[in-house]
């Protein structure tokens, strides 16, 4: 920790101000009081700091100047531009509930007043503005009578601008004043306003941690954040300030109930929910901000001192704050310099004020006037107005030709977007640099072999039985593969929020040929003009890629390069054969062995290579917020869809949990809703319960209704069992869809199905028979390797309760048994 004198016009020491980073290096103060908290002046000067010049200078305002202020709260929202809002003015009274723009040009500022309509948050202070573009959110704070814990949402980009109340339905934080709120900008919380600690209406400092999130639907909900660690509390605190760096929330300074505590220095990592401690900060009412991985406060008080403000500017290096704790360190690491401004800033300049005050002079006109300006702007944006699902294609169709005469058959291809800037040079004799290897053409290079080896859903029919479709692909190119879709999947979220139009496929179980059927029939995620579908539409796969069928290897290497070659577009849902435990029983190990005769205990080897990005595989999604996608069910622990957001990765399945955490996502991969809609309580699933812990049920009607009611779904749509058409109705609010037609071979009579949801929100099933009998032999013979064992223990060494686990018969498919409820006595 070190000071850092500044020069030039300094301001006095003051507290409750606000310092916002407007630009690279550049800081914006604004407010406070000065002199002690006895006989203290509030004042609304600005003062521009430079910090690399490491010089202050006071600017004359002119405009609509707003009062003098404290407790107020002031950000960024374009570059050299802050907005202000609420405050106290001294004596007890409240500042306006304007909303003030401050610009800077040429070392001159101008206020503005932004004109609003409707019913404003009123005055308040001690509360926290955060932007979640373009919405300016209020939280908290005290209205001169008593704390409150509304919530408000002002959009910057929507004229006639109006203040809009916020109405959660999940369980909300408690009334608060001079708590902290910053924007989590990556990660699972990217995108949430998180608050923390405060001060509530019985005088008591608070430590718990709150996110608030919009969805797509336009709702906004509170969750609470979860901490690892119930012994190792975060400190009770307010008047405190929090920023984010990374996926890290930093609490710095503030005051407790106990006179004189001193607070630590604390970090939340929103990935772990770990709470870190370090040597105390003391400051409170102070500011701070980020640049790089140097931590900066100004003013506020110090513990030693309590009522004179400090002066200067404190320079914190985090780098060695993190020295000693490799977790933070290795995060400090990935964060590219100036990222806490690149992430709160639009890289284009901001707009001349003069046409931000016109744009609100145009506000204040006349009714009519107003409406034909209206009308003119909504007849410019009818396109996106009327069309909320537009996609753009990830590729463009791309016409070499020379000449009007010229044939261009076989010469129409489809082109990346990404490189259509690039295809110009084409046109000249030496288009292509052979030494060019971008990231992309590795890419490509990578996928090449494994698509024309795999994505065959025309020439399926032509494979000779039980021939290796892998020949050609070594060893070396499968795990930079595996290395590949897991950089990709690391940085998904454990619940996706997917888009309409998509395809959804249940259980594959390594019937890769059942999938190449399935893609002929009804098109495949590849670029051929014909029979491709990817520009169109996502495509999500419910999990158990692997085990018993004999082609796990060819149907998950497929689905990983097309992760990789379309991964906003593919969508690969873990399921619960996606467990080294399990599919280590159930065939996947056996044929990794037989095919690439390898030992599969070797950490290198593919097997364990790939049963590694199996942990980072997402565990649920939801479409449009209204359709919730998993592959075994929702058990009876979750209580809210946001928090399988709060599951770390990489995940192990504990199959005996401890953790609430750990029962959510047991449940989320093996519980199986109820077989008749008569049933409305949970009820015990033997059938499923194969390691006889207890822990495997089936969730009834009345858990049903109340999760989709609580979470504001309509649907469920899950796989895990095989149904006789291939698809099932439970409800009319669960649907089970199973996209492997005679499960083990044994099943003849039921039939596989997928699931197209349209534009429009239409579920359609898409069904195919069981194959015609070939010489194929699509089942793995899980008791060979049990009588072979002597032969290759060193490889595949198969325990007692494994081999007996291996002789289990396969899930029996839904239907309404009669003894249903015999088995559960």
């Amino acid at each position: 920790m070190e000071s850092v004198n500044f020069a030039g016009d300094n301001p006095q020491p003051r507290f409750g101000h606000t310092i916002c980073v407007i630009a690279p290096n550049k800081i914006a103060l604004f407010g406070g009081a000065v002199g002690d908290t006895g006989r203290y002046v509030i004042t609304g000067d600005v003062y521009i700091g430079d910090i690399i010049q490491k010089k202050w200078k006071r600017v004359e305002a002119s405009g609509n100047v707003p009062t003098n202020r404290a407790a107020h709260q002031a950000l960024a929202i374009e570059l050299n531009q802050m907005i202000i809002f609420g405050g106290a003015v001294g004596g007890g009274g409240l500042a306006d509930d304007n909303l003030y723009v401050f610009e800077l040009r040429d070392d001159t500022g101008t206020w503005v007043t932004v004109p609003v309509i409707g019913t404003t948050p009123g005055r308040r202070y001690g509360h926290t503005m955060v932007l979640i573009k373009p919405y300016l959110i209020v939280f908290g704070g005290n209205t001169g009578q008593e704390p409150v814990n509304d919530v408000w949402s002002f959009n910057l980009e929507k004229s006639p601008y109006s203040w809009q109340k916020l109405e959660c339905s999940s369980e909300q934080p408690v009334v608060r004043v001079y708590h902290s709120a910053a924007l989590c900008s990556t990660g699972s919380a990217n995108g949430m306003m998180v608050a923390f600690g405060g001060r509530t209406s019985d005088q008591s400092a608070l430590n718990d941690t709150w996110g608030l999130r919009r969805h797509r639907d336009g709702r906004w909900d509170w969750v609470r954040a979860p901490y690892r660690s119930q012994t190792e509390q975060p400190a009770q605190r307010y008047q405190h300030s929090t920023l984010f760096l990374g996926t890290l929330m930093l609490v710095i300074g503030g005051r407790s109930n106990n006179v004189g505590e001193t607070l630590p220095f604390e970090i939340y990592d929103t990935e772990t929910s770990d709470w870190y401690k370090f040597q105390p900060i003391q400051r409170f009412r102070h500011s701070s901000w980020l640049v790089e991985q140097f931590l900066y406060l100004h003013g506020g008080f110090d513990s030693d001192q309590p009522n004179i403000p400090t002066e200067g500017i404190l320079k914190i290096d985090l780098s060695k704050r993190f020295a000693q704790t490799p977790q933070l360190l290795k995060q400090m690491n990935t964060i590219k310099a100036d990222q806490s401004f690149t992430q709160s800033f639009n890289p284009k300049p901001s707009q001349p004020l003069a046409q931000t005050q016109d744009q609100f002079k145009k506000t204040n006109q006349p009714a009519s006037a107003q409406q034909k300006i209206q009308n003119q702007y909504q007849q410019v944006r009818v396109s996106s107005a009327t069309n909320k699902n537009i996609r753009l294609a990830n590729q463009a169709l791309v016409a070499m030709t020379y000449g009007p005469e010229e044939d261009i058959t076989n010469q129409v291809k489809k082109v990346p977007i990404d490189k259509l800037q690039d295809e110009h040079k084409k046109l000249g004799p030496a288009f292509s640099d052979p030494n060019s290897q971008n990231k992309s053409q590795f890419l490509d290079q990578l996928c090449q072999p494994f698509m024309q080896n795999l994505l065959i859903p025309k020439d399926y029919a032509q494979i000779p039985p039980n021939s290796n479709l892998l020949t050609g692909i070594k060893k070396e190119m499968i795990i930079k593969l595996c290395d590949e879709v897991q950089r990709i999947l690391e940085k998904e979220p454990n619940l996706l929020r997917l888009r309409r139009p998509i395809k959804i496929y249940g259980n594959l179980n390594g019937q890769y040929l059942d999938l190449m059927r399935f893609f002929d029939h009804f098109k495949a995620p590849y670029d051929n003009l014909y029979n491709g579908d990817i520009d169109s539409q996502d495509y999500l796969f419910l999990g158990d890629y692997v085990d018993r069928g004999s082609r796990s290897l060819e149907i998950i290497l497929l689905l990983f390069t097309l992760k990789i070659k379309y991964s906003d577009q593919i969508h690969l849902l873990r399921g619960h054969h996606e467990d080294p435990i399990v599919n280590k029983m159930f065939g996947f190990a056996d044929e990794c062995f037989i095919k690439f005769a390898e030992d599969i205990m070797d950490p290198n080897s593919i097997y364990q290579r790939i049963n590694r990005v199996f942990q980072y595989m997402p565990l649920a999604a939801v479409i449009e917020d209204k359709i919730f996608c998993v592959h075994g069910g929702i058990g009876q622990t979750m209580r809210t869809i946001d928090e399988i957001e709060l599951i770390q990765k990489p995940l192990e399945i504990v199959h005996d949990p401890k953790t609430y955490q750990q029962k959510v996502a047991l449940e989320l991969l093996w519980s199986d809703p109820c077989l008749q809609e008569e049933e409305l309580e949970n009820q015990p699933n033997p059938e499923r319960d194969i390691f006889q812990n207890k822990q495997i049920l089936r969730f009834g009607t009345n858990r049903i209704n109340k999760f989709l009611q609580e979470n504001s779904l309509n649907m469920i749509i899950r796989s895990h069992e095989p149904t006789m058409e291939g698809f099932e109705r439970l409800n009319n609010n669960v649907i089970t869809i199973f996209s492997c037609p005679d499960y083990g071979g044994n099943q003849p009579q039921c039939k596989g199905s997928i699931l197209t949801i349209s534009k429009r929100g239409e579920i359609i099933p898409k069904v195919i028979l069981p194959a015609a009998p070939i010489q194929e032999q699509r089942w793995m013979d899980l008791e060979e390797p049990i009588q072979r064992k002597k032969g290759f223990a060193k490889y595949l060494v198969i325990d007692n309760n494994e081999a007996l686990i291996r002789k289990r018969p396969t899930t029996p498919p839904r239907q309404k048994r009669p003894s249903s409820q015999k088995q559960f006595k």
